[in-house]
């Protein structure tokens, strides 16, 4: 930019002074230092944007390294996993003598003869208390709702 010292500042001052007249010359002189501050206002806005745009154009970069070494760590360790686990799983298979691929079944381990598995309704909620006992000692196996206990001690109606 012009390099402008304390001479060539007078100097314009003087001449501003002589063209103008003192009654027009504060008026400008205020005119003239809003619009330099507008301007060194829209200077430091532009250089603020660029650098923003920097800055954003740096972390962008950043994020793609980021993202390129996340890629790379969970593929190794995919790949990591999955190998020791076919090495798990062989010498599982290896190891086990009742397995379906060294027993030569294809079906699966056959039950004792004579075996029948249990009737089990899992849908059925079941009590703590077996069904033997409350029958042995009394205890009521179904819950009334409290219209059916009034209707079942209830009076007949012909007695009154």
């Amino acid at each position: 930019m012009i390099d402008f010292g304390f001479d060539k500042i007078a100097l314009i001052g003087a001449v501003a002074l002589i063209v103008l007249g003192p009654e027009r010359l504060p008026r400008v002189a205020r005119t003239v230092g809003h619009l330099l501050g507008k301007a060194q206002r829209y200077v430091s806005d532009v250089k603020a944007e660029v650098n923003r745009s920097i800055e954003l154009e740096e972390l962008k970069k950043m994020k793609g390294q980021f993202e390129d070494a996340a890629r790379d760590v969970e593929q190794t360790v995919s790949s990591e996993i999955n190998q020791t686990s076919a090495e798990l799983s062989k010498s599982w298979a290896d190891a086990d003598p009742l397995s379906i691929e060294n027993s030569g079944l294809h079906d699966g381990l056959q039950p004792p003869p004579g075996y029948k598995p249990p009737k089990k309704n899992w849908r059925l909620k079941r009590g703590a208390m077996p069904q033997w006992y409350k029958q042995r000692h009394g205890i009521r196996g179904r819950a009334q709702s409290g219209a059916a206990r009034v209707a079942r001690f209830r009076p007949p109606r012909g007695t009154a």
